[in-house]
């Protein structure tokens, strides 16, 4: 890290003198990596400044999953859900983040049922009573990045799929009561892994949650499969997803062919996700975008 005189200006933005601001946050964190620890680097530390700007672009990212959820049901087709994401986003002045990513041809992504993830909406894909759907949206405002998604059960879904989109829902909520300032992240990814095992559930483990808000993907990439005291330490600042994709039967998953993006369970039975964009607070965590 660049050496700051203790009376020069904060690094991150603040106005306060750096020994009055990130003085002591960096010495702690230079006694964490001489133990052994794996430690952030001021880039994924989101200054005040710039944490004001990801909360911004989370409200369009939040109202555009209220639209949504307002709107959605039996006889929608997937790509009805794609234009209501893409105007609702484009109307407030954000820019949907996944259209054109890496080649991704839509604006949001709609994954029913088998679809783990990255399943691309379409005129053809009509939602009927008893689907249970993802929907991921993304959003950039002002260079800001928000991150989010919910599950939606569609009319009177079976006892075993609403099940799964409940117990997926507390998943994710376990990952949010483990972010603990100063702890490894691999303890926040056990505890998720650990309550849907109880319930007898299984958890990718090739995908998983990432860093967030001034590019579309950060690091620390977030397993939810992980051991307890390992990976990056959890400091404020720190701003990432949880988004467990927990499956009714096995874990193992593939990737269409085809498209390249929709991501299946090998066994074709139902996985569910939710997301929510978190900051790392002194006390915890802050949810950002749900």
């Amino acid at each position: 890290m660049e050496k700051i005189g203790r009376n020069d200006p904060c690094w991150c933005g603040s106005g306060k003198k750096y020994k009055k601001c990130h003085e002591a946050f960096d010495e702690k964190l230079a006694r964490m990596e001489r133990l052994g620890c794996l430690v952030p680097g001021r880039e994924l530390i989101k200054t005040p400044e710039q944490i004001q700007g990801i909360r911004e672009s989370a409200k369009i990212n939040i109202a555009v999953l209220d639209y949504v959820a307002a709107h959605i049901g039996p006889g929608v087709t997937t790509e009805e859900i794609n234009r209501w994401v893409h105007e609702e986003t484009v109307s407030r002045g954000g820019i949907p983040a996944p259209l054109d990513y890496q080649g991704f041809p839509k604006s949001v992504c709609t994954s029913v049922n088998e679809v783990v993830c990255h399943g691309i909406p379409s005129e053809d894909e009509v939602l009927k009573e008893g689907d249970i759907i993802n929907v991921d949206v993304s959003t950039i405002y002002q260079g800001y990045f928000s991150d989010s998604s919910r599950m939606f059960c569609i009319g009177e879904v079976s006892p075993e799929k609403k099940r799964l989109v409940e117990v997926t829902r507390e998943c994710m909520m376990q990952g949010l009561a483990n972010v603990k300032p100063w702890q490894p992240i691999g303890n926040m990814g056990h505890a998720v892994h650990a309550h849907a095992v109880k319930n007898g559930y299984t958890v990718v483990q090739e995908i998983g949650g990432h860093g967030v808000g001034l590019e579309f993907h950060e690091d620390p990439w977030v397993s939810y499969v992980s051991e307890p005291d390992t990976g990056m330490l959890m400091v404020p600042g720190m701003m990432f997803t949880i988004e467990p994709m927990v499956n009714m039967g096995g874990d193992e998953i593939y990737t269409d062919e085809e498209d390249g993006w929709t991501v299946r369970t090998e066994d074709a039975l139902p996985s569910a996700q939710w997301e929510i964009q978190i900051l790392v607070t002194e006390n915890g965590a802050e949810i950002i975008s749900y």
